[in-house]
């Protein structure tokens, strides 16, 4: 199973954006807009890490760290600190008092992604054996953020690695090019659809025996792009 992450952030279209960004990564995501209702979510199930911002419209997300560091139950709990404010004290007086790491706003998503990657790795939550998927020749590390074909990298862009980690996620179910482009939202706004066949153009170039006779990422006429289920006579 994935691990769960709970974002508090009063910023419902920031917690929207991040959200869907993690979920395409492969983490289930519950979002709360306040103290109480993240403390609510808190206490009715258990999260694996948990991203925090430091203004709130009922309180300080200080105060809620303090709480999770004095309770047995969560005092080991992966905690990320945001802050729009970005002074010095901030961070130092979040980290003293239990935060684990800290991110002031704006932010890439990416970026919040590694951290929440490194604390999980950190807290052992993580699972390593989720960090490369097998599918024949074709490794896809998402630690090391390489794909490997026969053993040999393949020369992929951030993007390009992101929007086939979209694809190999889910094996055999045809995404459109709509869905794709709503699950890379953490990358900078690819104008038009039609980039996205240039990238999966360019992909296949990297990955594929034959590019022009595709066996891994397949499109469906009219629709989108599936990713083989098997592969390499697997």
């Amino acid at each position: 199973m994935s691990e769960h992450i709970l974002m508090i952030d009063d910023d419902m279209r920031l917690s929207a954006m991040v959200g869907d960004y993690l979920r395409s990564h492969g983490y289930q995501v519950s979002t709360a807009p306040s103290l109480g209702a993240g403390r609510e979510m808190l206490a009715r199930q258990a999260c694996d890490a948990l991203v925090l911002d430091l203004m709130l419209p009922d309180g300080d997300g200080l105060d809620l760290c303090r709480e999770l560091r004095g309770s047995p139950r969560t005092r080991t709990l992966p905690l990320l600190m945001l802050s729009a404010r970005g002074e010095p004290t901030d961070r130092i007086v979040g980290l003293e008092i239990g935060a684990d790491d800290y991110l002031p706003k704006p932010f890439e998503p990416r970026e919040l992604l590694a951290r929440v990657r490194a604390l999980l790795r950190r807290s052992g939550t993580g699972q390593a054996e989720d960090d490369i998927w097998r599918f024949g020749k074709l490794e896809i590390d998402n630690g090391l953020r390489q794909v490997r074909v026969d053993g040999l990298p393949a020369d992929l862009t951030s993007y390009q690695f992101d929007l086939l980690t979209v694809l190999a996620r889910h094996p055999g179910r045809v995404l459109s090019r709509d869905q794709i482009m709503d699950s890379l939202k953490g990358h900078p706004l690819e104008a038009f659809d039609r980039s996205i066949d240039v990238h999966v153009s360019r992909i296949r170039a990297a990955i594929e025996a034959d590019p022009k006779n595709p066996q891994r990422i397949l499109t469906v006429r009219g629709v989108g792009y599936v990713f083989a289920k098997k592969q390499d006579a697997e």
